[in-house]
């Protein structure tokens, strides 16, 4: 009896340690299941293209066509310029026959305006839809289009807009509505002038197509958040991509920075073979072009070192990137609003300092003569409006003085921290300035008027050797003259800065 306890406790003890040693086969199955839910991925770079070096020396892009008034460069392509009544469009040259497909797109569409046109399409069509009416593109497509419209046609405030349109080669594009009666599916999302450029990844997995997209707020290049998606989506079994854009009255730069495709690939099923070898002709092209840039650097090189022999090695970040030249311009125009804001601020003190002493000045004759006015001056009623209304002035002023002292400390702070958006703050409080001026302005006119009658006769008040009398009428000449010039120079400035926004 007691060695089968003992056997008992053995065998209740390896149990035990069964346990706690191996996981359960639920855990083990969902743990396989988790693994195997994500497809396969493989990149396809004959259906992609990506800087730098996108474009070749002849200004093609290796497998692909680019059209219209497409621009292919070293790190981008500009399908259209911010000109009116542009079209372009890229497409690849070999048409696609996955199944199961993933594309990652990179843009920056910006505008100088509030509103911009027409918009940006990226196509998976049974042809080349090369030149035409839908963004740049053929009407009447066979396959899919995700539009990223830009311009509010049926005027309903629901643009800018990202759109899934499908076709079957029948169907005419309604441009009227924005081809709100055809979309499949569709989301709101503002993808114009954003610090950082868009990213959408459009899928299409097990018959559904889905849309995400990255706003643009963010360098991050897995933060995306879902736009639409449409179950059931037949698309043909062969076609190509392409990207297109347009512009109208209003015009955008549409660029394009790259483009990725996957395959994807059904957990479980076979992965496919890889592509076959690249032919000898290609090769021995691309090797033939790879030599002779390869050459000419290296003479370059030559040339540079014998021009520098001081400098040794080589030169290190000789060309600026899109966004330290995007930066630099930023810092550039925040410079000159500090710069002019000081000045603004010292002509202010001067014009301050003078008021004071002209309110000085008055103060002490009237203090001096008091009420024994003589005939034919200024009643002790007028000065005192006079100097009422000279207070009020200074006071305006001193308003106009603390609001370029927050500016300037704004527009420092906005520097320190390297933020471009202490510019439009900067606007605002030229807004302001005007306005204050708009009141000082009002006060002159009304001391105009008060004083300045046809039946009233105002003299100026004898005043002592030192110092100098003040008429009233030169007094409000030179009060109108001064508010008018800073006035006018502060719309000139404001017209300046607005214009110079296009260039950052």
């Amino acid at each position: 009896m007691a060695v089968s306890i003992d056997e008992l406790r053995a065998a209740a003890c390896l149990v035990i340690l069964t346990l706690l040693c191996n996981p359960t086969n639920g855990d083990v199955a969902g743990g396989a299941a988790g693994a195997t839910d994500a497809p396969h991925r493989r990149f396809e770079y004959k259906y992609s293209f990506k800087g730098p070096h996108l474009s070749q020396s002849d200004g093609s892009i290796p497998f692909w066509v680019h059209t219209g008034n497409a621009i292919p460069s070293a790190d981008q392509i500009r399908i259209t310029p911010s000109l009116r009544s542009q079209k372009g469009s890229v497409w690849t040259k070999n048409t696609v026959s996955f199944e199961n497909w993933e594309a990652e797109v990179t843009f920056r569409i910006s505008g100088r305006g509030r509103m911009g046109a027409d918009g940006l399409a990226v196509w998976f069509t049974a042809g080349q839809g090369l030149e035409g009416p839908v963004y740049g593109a053929a009407d009447s497509w066979n396959g899919v289009g995700i539009f990223f419209d830009s311009f509010d046609n049926d005027g309903k405030k629901n643009n800018p807009a990202i759109l899934i349109v499908g076709n079957n080669g029948k169907l005419i594009y309604d441009h009227q509505n924005d081809g709100s009666t055809q979309a499949l599916g569709t989301c709101l999302r503002d993808f114009r002038n954003k610090p950082y450029p868009i990213r959408a990844k459009i899928t299409y997995y097990k018959k559904s197509l889905t849309v995400m997209i990255n706003n643009g707020f963010t360098p991050d290049k897995d933060d995306y958040e879902f736009c639409a998606k449409v179950d059931n989506m037949i698309i043909p079994h062969e076609g190509y991509f392409g990207i297109s854009a347009a512009t109208g009255g209003l015009a955008d730069d549409h660029d394009v920075l790259s483009f990725l495709l996957f395959r994807l690939t059904e957990p479980g099923q076979q992965l496919p073979p890889p592509e076959a070898e690249i032919p000898k002709e290609e090769k021995d092209k691309y090797q033939e072009e790879f030599e002779n840039f390869q050459q000419e650097l290296d003479k370059k090189k030559e040339a540079f070192q014998k021009e520098h022999p001081d400098v040794q090695g080589e030169p290190e970040d000789v060309y600026e990137s899109v966004n330290d030249r995007e930066i630099r311009q930023v810092f550039e125009g925040q410079n000159r609003i500090h710069l002019e804001i000081k000045q603004l601020n010292r002509q202010l003190a001067m014009i301050l300092d003078e008021q004071r002493r002209y309110v000085s000045v008055v103060t002490d004759e009237i203090a001096r003569r008091g009420a024994a006015a003589e005939p034919g001056q200024v009643p002790s009623q007028h000065l005192d409006t006079i100097i009422t209304t000279q207070q009020e002035v200074l006071k305006n002023l001193n308003d106009l003085r603390n609001s370029f002292s927050d500016t300037l400390r704004q527009v420092a702070s906005v520097q320190h921290q390297g933020n471009a958006a202490g510019a439009y703050e900067t606007v605002q409080h030229f807004n302001d300035i005007k306005e204050h001026l708009h009141v000082v302005k009002r006060s002159v006119e009304h001391l105009v008027q008060r004083n300045g009658g046809p039946s009233e006769k105002v003299k100026c008040p004898e005043l002592p050797p030192v110092p100098s009398c003040l008429s009233t009428t030169h007094f409000l000449i030179f009060v109108v003259v001064q508010s008018v010039l800073f006035f006018g120079y502060i719309m000139y400035r404001s017209q300046q800065e607005a214009a110079a926004k296009k260039f950052f």
